[in-house]
């Protein structure tokens, strides 16, 4: 499974019951939301692995010839491509490998390398993550955000990914972060305090989604060691925010509305009818108190990236 766009209601549901011809316009969408957060991460990449070059003719030009240095990034968890997209134009010398374990996430991306005129530069690779890679050969770069807690093996797939790296580079894990805001904890309808209660359905969900993982290991999500585990060194956190005040764009809200509108499949049997009755009004586009004509609806997140390198 992939996505590089968690739901604001919780996290992405599991790969084997996933409709991603239904889902993905929505992942793109998100991702697409989140542009400002991964352009953040992205430059952060950008400066570890291309530092400015003192030289005669400047710090500039040490930095463009140092471009050469990173000429192949997997992206491997791509969804439908957006951060291929962004990683493409923030090392302009790179080819770019998009893989995913779904075609039709893989045709949105292909499609949107094209409409950005890097059709040329970007391409797909169907696989399983992060063991269908042995074909693809190595990367300088290799990003993974959001889809290795969707392996049984978390520890396993970090090592896995880390023995495609080049001599010299770098794996960045994006895995973690602050959960997504979206409403003030009281917001006129219902109990106040409905996004934490929100939160900790998905957390529950979300442990039991785990658990039914084939081969999977109980072990503390601790990402930096999982990179020293595989032989990585320098190791770098960094986390990286989101900000969309209020008034959203209808783009944005339309965005929560689904999620919500997920949130209420995926684990409405968790809330109280209370609660339940409070989300379907929030989801209803009619409702002048529903999300999507909300004037104090908002998006706050923060996602955390681990990075370290090859020998």
């Amino acid at each position: 499974m992939s996505s590089h766009d968690r739901p604001v209601s919780g996290h992405p549901q599991d790969g084997t019951a996933i409709d991603w011809a239904q889902l993905g316009p929505l992942l793109e969408r998100g991702a697409a939301l989140q542009t400002p957060l991964y352009e953040q991460a992205a430059g952060w990449l950008r400066d570890l692995l291309i530092p400015d070059v003192a030289s005669d003719t400047g710090a500039v030009a040490g930095a463009v010839a140092g471009e050469d240095a990173v000429g192949r990034i997997l992206d491997v968890g791509s969804g439908p491509g957006v951060v291929s997209c962004l990683l493409a134009r923030a090392f302009p010398a790179a080819e770019v490998c998009a893989v995913d374990a779904n075609e039709a996430l893989l045709e949105r991306a292909r499609a949107r390398a094209a409409r950005l005129g890097l059709d040329g530069r970007i391409h797909t690779h169907l696989a399983e993550v992060p063991y269908g890679l042995d074909s693809l050969g190595g990367g300088d770069l290799i990003w993974s955000s959001r889809a290795l807690h969707h392996v049984g093996d978390q520890r396993g797939a970090v090592a896995a990914l880390a023995g495609h790296l080049r001599p010299g580079g770098l794996l960045a894990v994006s895995e973690g972060g602050l959960a997504p805001r979206f409403l003030p904890r009281d917001i006129g309808i219902g109990r106040p305090g409905l996004q934490s209660r929100l939160d900790a359905a998905a957390e529950d969900w979300f442990t039991e989604m785990r658990a039914a993982l084939p081969d999977t290991t109980g072990a503390i999500e601790d990402w930096p060691a999982f990179l020293a585990d595989a032989g990585l060194r320098t190791p770098r956190t960094r986390s990286f925010l989101l900000d969309l005040p209020a008034p959203l764009s209808a783009d944005a809200r339309h965005y929560i509305q689904a999620n919500l509108t997920r949130a209420m499949e995926l684990y409405g049997d968790q809330l109280d009818p209370d609660d339940l009755s409070t989300l379907a009004r929030l989801t209803d586009p009619y409702d002048p108190a529903g999300i999507t004509r909300r004037p104090d609806a908002f998006l706050l997140a923060a996602q955390t990236v681990h990075t370290a390198r090859a020998q």
